[in-house]
């Protein structure tokens, strides 16, 4: 018979107890000193149950400490990897991480971050570091820079399939234990990782704090164990004498009892394979069979893989294997000498519950990263057809198979929907697949009439059809492609309307096909956020179109619709907006009296509205400065004058939008003597191109910007031989982000050169198609002019002496010459006008007087003397002889007109040379009537 003491060093699951191997018909068991029958005599039974008290006492208190150690570390050492990961996780797939990365100078956007989340989060480093191990941010600076120690080919293998890696190594601070997490792109490739660690001497310090205080329990636990083993072996030996078998009964049921109620299954298998020990838990996951104690483990039903990892011989920590249609995580641990026979014992877990709720929360986090990336994938543009993409791009293949965008034709015009009835056009589809029978991209899907304000109230809502092949509502709008539709295997939709500011813009939907599960109330819900994130870039976009828009109109309406008349010139001219679509950047090609033509070349700093009206204001005012034949310093100081009241007044009204910073060119080229006057505010120089194809940057003195004041502007004389070219340009042509100014006038000065006899226009075309970016981040202005100079045949000119006799002869003299350009019809009407003028200028100006005819498209009448005074037309009364000479001319004349010089003036007139079109008597008897008045 075994003694209490035996039993009690066995402990409860070496043997079943006496009462649950007992048959029910068996009888009691036999008296108490017969079990009790030791060699120490009777009375001894007390003391040496009092000797097991304190032997399992101190026994049960050494391994509690034992384990409490082990557990400690090693739970230490798991939550320091935890920590480490998520750090390190965490860190990787901040926003800015990747942005920082890329940047110019990585350290300086991520060393402060990481010093931060390493003394927020008490890590012994945060590391950032390049796939070819260059550290980016560091601890110690001066290891910034250098290659990370040790292999890293395997971290970067393993981050570059978009893995984590975490390993325990040798660092500086010591034993270490080490994440590794990747920052990539969106396009999936690695930019960088990072690295995080947690010394295992700062993790074991817990461990040693809390152990004195573990062992001053346990040895005053001990102490009062012994003390409470004595009271009770002193009153076991008065009452008792000894302990009793329904006691040591009572204590093994309690343990079998405990160990069967728990809610986790525990299997004991010894050396040789068999199963020593299965309590209830572990029955039911595994659905063993009563008798199973006892047999040999691959004869009781256990699956392929849990047979196999209950006979490998290895311990597992809480790792997850499907048995009998659970996920049990599962820990084997062997059992150690001293404490029981060798064996394993496994515990048995049920996570299935678990894991399900893990999969619906992983299907959240899943929509978070998806909403996340739509908030940065959206609206990337300020187009709307592009931004319609992106919602569809982003949806597919995560979301939805197939998704389509809808828009009401108003939206894409950039207008605001109105109330009248309009078609939703098909504005952007993408799918898995390019061969879906869904209505085509700018088809009209259907009509509606939108309300503003009152988009819920029409009927505009989310519409799930989580099966479409019983859609008859939908199946009727579109019958064929309907039809369609269901034979390629689409099977469910989810129809949600794009709303923004209580206004419907237009709607999205996304398709599912038979081999994804259908759509569900909680897809309506993550479709409504989804697209109400986008409907918002989609109206931003909108509402830029429209102003865009608005502004591209006033921009044009600005800019000159075409190039004037004029024989000085062969003109060619370009302009290309910046991305924007509108900037400050004009020309203007502006012909002067005397075969004269201004050629003006402006930028106005910024974009936008004020930019493009700013700019209508300065060429206006060009404009009108040249009408006045001002010279090009003094016309750019007026200018500069009105760009200053222009900034008083910006500035009186606080609106802060001034126009400091705007710039000109302008010049004037005389075709007779081939020579061009050139001033500038800030501008860019012209290039001028030799008729031989050589190419030179000729010293223009240059002013100030405009606006700026305080100092005058000069000019420059060129000489611009014939066929040679002038190119003026503003410095969006040959600056930009990626160029600089030297290198854009570098490589401007190659695409012009060597090429003689080339056309303005195909001068435009060759420096456009070289210099011109892909993405112009400013708008550019480009003029080619090529110069045209006047045979000396056809110009003619007099000295006149002050002297009214001189008149007669001077008009004989300028007939002849009319008769020699085959200008005979022209001769009345110049005479008269010759006379009027040479009259005047005898009457009331100064010597010298000339006189000079230009013969080009039109006849041009010059008389110039040494006077500044100027004649102003009038009407004369009846009774007075003159003051009708100035009228007459302006009748006559096509155009007239008064330019100073600094020596006098000049006194000009322009004449028609289409005498079919433009009689000269019929001109003389129509003034006469005109007059009205007998004489």
């Amino acid at each position: 018979m075994r003694s209490a003491s035996a039993h009690s060093a066995r402990g409860p699951g070496a043997e079943r107890s006496p009462a649950r191997d007992r048959p029910p018909d068996r009888q009691p068991a036999p008296p108490r000193e017969r079990l009790f029958r030791l060699p120490f005599g009777p009375r001894t039974v007390a003391g040496e149950v009092f000797f097991l008290q304190v032997s399992v006492i101190v026994l049960l208190m050494v391994a509690v400490v034992v384990a409490f150690v082990l557990h400690a570390r090693w739970s230490s050492t798991r939550q320091a990897n935890k920590q480490s990961l998520a750090v390190a996780t965490t860190f990787a797939r901040s926003p800015d991480v990747l942005a920082g990365l890329e940047s110019k100078d990585p350290t300086a956007a991520l060393q402060p971050r990481a010093e931060a989340v390493r003394k927020a989060t008490k890590v012994s480093y945060v590391v950032v570091w390049k796939p070819d191990g260059t550290r980016v941010t560091a601890p110690q600076r001066d290891l910034i820079g250098k290659r990370v120690a040790g292999p890293v080919q395997d971290l970067v293998d393993n981050a570059r399939e978009g893995r984590s890696t975490t390993k325990t190594l040798q660092a500086a601070p010591g034993l270490t234990v080490n994440s590794a997490v990747p920052v990539t792109r969106p396009d999936g490739t690695l930019a960088g990782l990072v690295s995080t660690g947690v010394t295992v001497s700062r993790v074991n310090e817990g461990v040693k704090r809390q152990l004195p205080v573990l062992l001053m329990s346990a040895a005053g636990a001990l102490l009062l164990a012994s003390g409470t083993a004595a009271l009770v072996n002193r009153r076991l030996r008065r009452q008792t004498h000894g302990l009793g078998p329904e006691e040591m009964t009572r204590m093994y049921e309690h343990h079998d009892a405990v160990l069967h109620a728990v809610r986790e299954g525990v299997l004991i298998v010894d050396e040789t394979g068999r199963l020593v020990l299965v309590n209830n838990e572990a029955r039911r996951l595994l659905e063993l069979p009563e008798d199973a104690e006892g047999h040999p483990v691959d004869q009781v039903g256990l699956g392929a893989g849990m047979l196999g990892l209950l006979t490998s011989g290895r311990a597992a920590s809480d790792e997850v294997h499907l048995a009998k249609g659970r996920l049990l995580a599962v820990n084997i641990r062997s059992t150690r000498s001293g404490e029981g026979p060798p064996g394993r014992v496994a515990t048995l877990r049920d996570t299935t519950e678990l894991h399900a709720l893990e999969g619906r929360a992983e299907g959240a986090r899943e929509r978070l990263r998806l909403l996340y990336e739509a908030g940065v994938r959206i609206g990337s543009t300020l187009d709307v057809t592009r931004t319609a993409e992106e919602l569809t791009e982003v949806a597919v293949p995560r979301f939805a198979e197939f998704a389509t965008v809808e828009l009401l034709d108003p939206v894409l015009r950039g207008e605001e929907p109105s109330a009248a009835r309009t078609d939703m056009r098909r504005t952007a589809m993408s799918g898995v697949r390019d061969d879906a029978p869904l209505l085509p991209v700018g088809a009209v899907v259907r009509t509606v009439e939108t309300l503003r304000g009152h988009a819920e109230e029409a009927g505009e809502h989310s519409v799930l059809e989580a099966d479409l092949r019983q859609a008859d509502a939908w199946l009727a709008q579109q019958p064929d492609h309907g039809r369609r539709a269901l034979e390629y295997g689409i099977r469910s939709l989810i129809s949600t309307p794009l709303q923004a500011r209580g206004v419907l813009l237009g709607s999205v939907d996304f398709w599912r096909t038979d081999r994804s599960d259908p759509y569900g109330d909680d897809d309506v819900a993550f479709a409504e956020e989804l697209a109400a994130r986008a409907a918002v870039s989609i109206d931003n976009a909108r509402r830029y179109t429209r102003e865009n828009a608005m502004a591209v109109t006033l921009q044009r309406s600005l800019l000159p619709r075409g190039l004037p008349e004029q024989d000085a010139l062969d003109v060619a001219s370009r302009y290309r907006p910046t991305r924007a679509g509108v900037g400050g950047d004009w020309f203007d090609v502006i012909p002067l009296p005397g075969a004269r033509v201004a050629l003006v070349v402006g930028d106005v700093v910024g974009h936008g509205l004020h930019a493009a009206a700013t700019m209508g204001r300065l060429r206006t005012a060009v404009l009108n400065f040249s009408s006045l034949d001002l010279t090009p310093e003094e016309l750019l100081a007026h200018l500069d004058e009105l760009v200053d009241r222009i900034d008083q007044d910006q500035t009186s009204e606080s609106n802060g939008a001034t126009v400091t910073g705007a710039t000109c060119l302008y010049a004037i080229y005389d075709a007779v003597s081939g020579r061009c006057t050139v001033a500038r505010a800030g501008h860019p120089g012209p290039a001028l191109v030799a008729p031989d194809g050589t190419v030179d940057y000729p010293e223009v003195p240059v002013g100030l910007p405009l606006g700026l004041g305080g100092a005058p502007f000069e000019t420059a004389e060129l000489h611009l031989p014939p066929e040679s070219q002038l190119v003026l340009f503003t410095d969006g042509l040959v600056e930009d982000r990626e160029r600089d100014i030297d290198d854009g006038l570098a490589l401007l000065r190659r695409t012009l050169t060597g090429h003689p006899g080339r056309s303005p226009e195909d001068t435009c075309r060759a420096v456009l198609d070289t210099l011109l970016p892909a993405e112009p981040s400013d708008d550019i202005a480009l003029l080619v002019a090529r110069a045209q100079v006047l045979d000396p045949e056809q110009v003619a000119q007099w000295e006149v002496p002050a002297d009214s006799g001189a008149v007669a002869p001077l008009r004989a003299q300028v007939s002849r010459k009319l008769a020699e350009w085959g200008l005979e019809e022209a001769s009345f009407t110049t005479e008269l006008i010759l006379s009027e003028l040479v009259t005047n200028a005898i009457r009331y100006g100064s010597e010298p007087i000339r006189v000079r005819l230009l013969h080009q498209s039109r006849l041009t009448c010059e008389v110039s003397d040494g006077s500044s005074t100027s004649p102003h037309m009038r009407r004369a009364a009846a009774t007075e002889e003159g003051g009708r000479g100035l009228f007459l001319v302006a009748q006559l004349a096509e155009r007239w007109g008064t330019r100073y010089t600094p020596h006098g003036k000049v006194m000009w007139t322009e004449q028609n040379l289409h005498p079919e079109e433009h009689r000269p008597e019929e001109d003389a008897d129509s003034l006469l009537d005109q007059w009205g008045e007998s004489l």
